[in-house]
């Protein structure tokens, strides 16, 4: 695959993107901007919603874990399932029902200004990281299979990236994501089913015989029920994986502003539930993906990349198959990788705005300057740590996300958990303070988890944060303040 084949990819689907973005940005605002005046169509917001969820590091992660973990990441996409169901009946009534912009008001009028500010920031904390480490992926393949060849530089490749992102983002918000990350999961969805049957027809199989052939072969491995101090457990999965969508999804204002900006509550429900069945077969799809991908590499023996990350990469742009294979693999990719980008790149600046800004008590005009800026800020921040990633060079992108996770998002499970289920009045001065001391000793833990516990912890971390949040907020709260608090 020639160079200029590859970059005319890239520009091409940028240049759609551009279009994309004009033709949704008409006559927008600020209101626009963050709730897209409450007009999305839900079957919209559902499948853009797969695509901001997949990301370019499942795209990529996902395929090379198989060699590792088989399909048992399956187990934990079951129990994402579950938190989608948690999600939808109980959280969206919530928000929908307290008419919010940003999640993390209910906080505000739950406990108080420090705890809605507090969730705020572990918020943008934690989706700083996440969505940093994501695009740093993106990045990265795109310097190997083309930015290398031209002797651009890593920082001109992210600055060229984000400065995209930015700009068909900027005008119109969340109205013209639901509009991109539509067409951005029909585009990668639709790149991996062609990969795959490139790939079974290199290998000279039917489909019944591929799939013959991933079932009898050593990937094939999907539940783990014998060995529980396994951080693959079956019942660790499902319930990890049910919490983890339930504070990366319920608990995301990324993911939440794109359910809000549905017509009613009827319509963002039914928009969760198909979300979540689709959820399945579409990760199924990378599992797949991924087993075939070691399969073709051993019965061509071809040398496997030192990180796993680098699987799908390597083999659709070294030539081994054809070459639409690269260009499917690029517009894959940043389809994936951008439609989680520029999704939370707009929800940090919905969350900034609003919850430590205050933007809603300022005059328009001001309101939607201060908007702007923030904007830019949170794309040069971005930017800023996918070069501290690149310099760090970390294997497998999405299991540092998900650690990362249990750390940022512990607090915010705490917090909401405490605040849904009890009616126990929590100091609001003590809020910051628990949520800042539970990821400390949840890491203190985690240092020592083979001598306290007998096993290594993985991303149940999250739980365990969670409970020592609520642990803290009870010991740290004067006992004559926890009283019933008749509101909730």
């Amino acid at each position: 695959m020639s160079t200029l084949i590859t970059g005319l990819t890239v520009i091409g689907y940028l240049a759609l993107l551009l279009i994309t973005s004009r033709l949704s940005s008409r006559r927008s605002d600020n209101t626009t901007f963050f709730t897209g005046n409450r007009q999305s169509p839900w079957y919209i917001v559902a499948i853009g919603m797969v695509g901001a969820s997949i990301s370019g590091v499942t795209f990529v992660s996902v395929p090379g874990w198989v060699k590792a973990t088989g399909f048992t990441y399956m187990q934990m996409v079951m129990g994402y399932f579950i938190g989608y169901m948690v999600i939808a009946n109980i959280l969206l009534p919530l928000y929908y029902r307290m008419n919010l912009i940003s999640i993390y008001s209910y906080l505000g009028e739950r406990f108080g200004k420090r705890s809605h500010k507090t969730g705020a920031a572990f918020f943008i904390l934690s989706r700083l990281a996440g969505s940093s480490a994501r695009l740093y992926l993106m990045v990265s393949v795109l310097q190997f299979v083309l930015f290398d060849k031209l002797q651009i530089p890593y920082y001109v490749t992210t600055i060229l990236t984000l400065f995209t992102v930015w700009l068909y983002t900027n005008r119109a918000g969340i109205r013209t994501i639901i509009f991109t990350d539509t067409l951005q999961t029909i585009i990668f969805v639709t790149c991996v089913a062609a990969t795959i049957f490139i790939i079974i027809r290199s290998l000279n199989l039917s489909i019944g015989e591929s799939f013959e052939l991933i079932r009898s072969s050593r990937f094939s491995k999907t539940f783990e029920w014998n060995d529980w101090r396994s951080t693959t457990y079956f019942w660790k999965q499902i319930i990890t994986g049910a919490f983890i969508t339930i504070v990366m999804t319920g608990l995301d204002q990324d993911m939440m502003q794109k359910n809000l900006s549905c017509k009613s509550l009827a319509e963002a429900k039914k928009n969760m539930y198909w979300y979540g069945f689709a959820f399945i077969p579409v990760n199924l799809l990378f599992l797949i993906l991924g087993a075939l991908l070691y399969i073709f590499a051993e019965a061509n023996q071809i040398a496997l990349p030192a990180k796993a990350d680098d699987l799908f990469p390597a083999i659709a742009a070294g030539g081994y198959l054809p070459p639409l294979v690269t260009i499917l693999f690029v517009l894959g990719l940043m389809a994936a990788a951008l439609s989680s980008a520029d999704s939370t790149l707009t929800a940090l600046t919905t969350s900034f705005a609003i919850d430590i800004m205050d933007v809603e008590s300022m005059p328009g005009a001001r309101a939607e300057r201060m908007r702007k800026r923030i904007h830019i800020i949170f794309t040069a921040i971005t930017g800023m740590i996918i070069l501290i990633f690149f310099a760090i060079k970390q294997d497998t992108i999405i299991s540092t996300i998900f650690t990362m996770a249990g750390y940022t998002y512990g607090p915010l499970l705490g917090l909401y958990s405490i605040g849904l289920f009890t009616k126990i009045k929590i100091s609001d001065m003590v809020i910051p303070y628990a949520a800042i001391a539970a990821p400390l000793i949840t890491w203190i833990i985690q240092c020592f988890d083979q001598q306290i516990l007998g096993f290594r912890l993985g991303y149940e971390a999250l739980l365990i944060n969670g409970v020592i949040t609520i642990i803290m907020m009870l010991l740290l709260t004067p006992r004559n303040k926890k009283q019933k608090n008749a509101n909730y």
